[in-house]
């Protein structure tokens, strides 16, 4: 591919903290590193505790352990989502209740939500779809009438906020990812934000699993033992270490990836005015963070012509979701509430073009002038 849909990058201190990481003779979890990491995401996010973990699904998984979830449990979020929100609680014996999403910004539709909470509701997943918040004034007043527990699958949101609120520090749990594909990243790695103090305590023994072996480093405890349910969700430290380079240069990368976004909407804002194409929604008190460009095709049929033509001038896009309500996972665990009015129908119009850190503007340029050629020859052939 002359233009990769994403490329992996360094920025600078990646190999020269690993290697410190190794000097320090420390490279399994809990190692400084990882403590740097933590503390920078508390600080960056305001969360009561930040726990490094191995994924973003790992992260997801401890909160569906903290949030109790029984057999038969059932907890709502939108079906157009990564299979892990909705795996999480599923191996916990949870049944994921989809509502329908928002077209304007594909995040859960929050006037959808009280109509699926039944007596076995016991939390709500939104989530951040491209790093712009859902409206989650509507979300935190409908739990707290109902009594539910918030998860923000903060997944894409590192460094993005709602109305001044950092993403993933709002509900009473979040979760981050730190993937290849994500703004910074540590190749495979995640974060559990924990802004509920009463479950800080025990997400820490699930996360050394199911020991109090935190406690008995801090002295709190004589020994360590086995006291609960876990797994071994920890990263090394070379994994953070590899991370931190890139949180120090969080706020360069994000305005990096800003500036190749706006770029995008620019140069493509004519053709959405001509109705051949639709551009991303920020609403008003949303800050992203740039972690996608997608733009939505009139239907499937040409997005799969779109990303053939792209992929024959050079240039890797991708879709996604599959809506997880129509995955055979998905029918044998899980439940649609309501009409499927756009979660489906608007799936199958998205498309994500490339976006990494370091893409430079003559791509960009390249990459827009091949869709309109595109959008052109389609509208020259339906006028004739």
């Amino acid at each position: 591919m002359q233009i990769p849909f994403n490329n992996p990058y360094f920025v600078g201190k990646e190999l020269e903290f690993i290697k410190e990481a190794i000097n320090n003779n420390h490279i399994s979890g809990d190692g400084i590193f990882t403590k740097r990491c933590q503390k920078w995401l508390e600080e960056q996010t305001g969360c009561r505790k930040a726990l490094l973990t191995h994924s973003c699904t790992a992260a997801l998984e401890m909160a569906a352990i903290l949030s109790n979830i029984q057999p038969g449990d059932e907890i709502i979020m939108p079906s157009y989502t990564f299979v892990s929100t909705a795996n999480a609680f599923v191996l916990r014996g949870g049944v994921p209740v989809f509502v329908d999403v928002r077209p304007d910004t594909m995040n859960i539709d929050e006037t959808q939500i009280v109509n699926a909470i039944t007596a076995k509701t016991r939390a709500i997943v939104p989530v951040h779809y491209a790093g712009v918040a859902c409206e989650m004034e509507t979300i935190l007043a409908i739990a707290e009438k109902y009594n539910l527990l918030v998860i923000e699958d903060a997944a894409q949101s590192i460094m993005c906020s709602y109305k001044g609120k950092p993403l993933g520090s709002i509900g009473h749990i979040g979760t981050i990812s730190f993937h290849e594909t994500k703004n910074i990243t540590s190749g495979e790695g995640g974060a559990l934000l924990i802004n509920d103090t009463r479950f800080i305590e025990r997400a820490e023994i699930i996360r050394e699993k199911g020991t109090n072996r935190s406690q008995y480093f801090r002295g709190e405890v004589d020994k360590y033992s086995w006291v609960d349910i876990g797994s071994s969700y920890l990263p090394s430290d070379i994994t953070a270490a590899f991370l931190y380079a890139q949180m120090e240069v969080a706020a360069k990368i994000t305005a990096k990836r800003l500036q190749i976004w706006e770029q995008y909407y620019d140069s493509l804002m004519q053709i959405a005015a001509e109705g051949l194409i639709d551009l991303p929604f920020i609403p008003e008190g949303c800050i992203h963070n740039a972690h996608m460009f997608y733009l939505k095709i009139r239907n499937l049929q040409e997005r799969t012509s779109l990303i053939n033509y792209l992929k024959k001038n050079g240039i890797h896009s991708v879709f996604h979701y599959i809506p997880l309500h129509s995955s055979e996972a998905g029918i044998k665990f899980s439940r649609f509430s309501g009409k499927d009015r756009y979660t489906t129908k608007e799936s199958d119009r998205v498309l994500r073009l490339p976006l990494f850190y370091k893409m430079d503007s003559i791509s960009v340029d390249l990459i827009v002038n091949v869709i309109k050629r595109f959008l052109n020859s389609k509208r020259q052939f339906n006028t004739k």
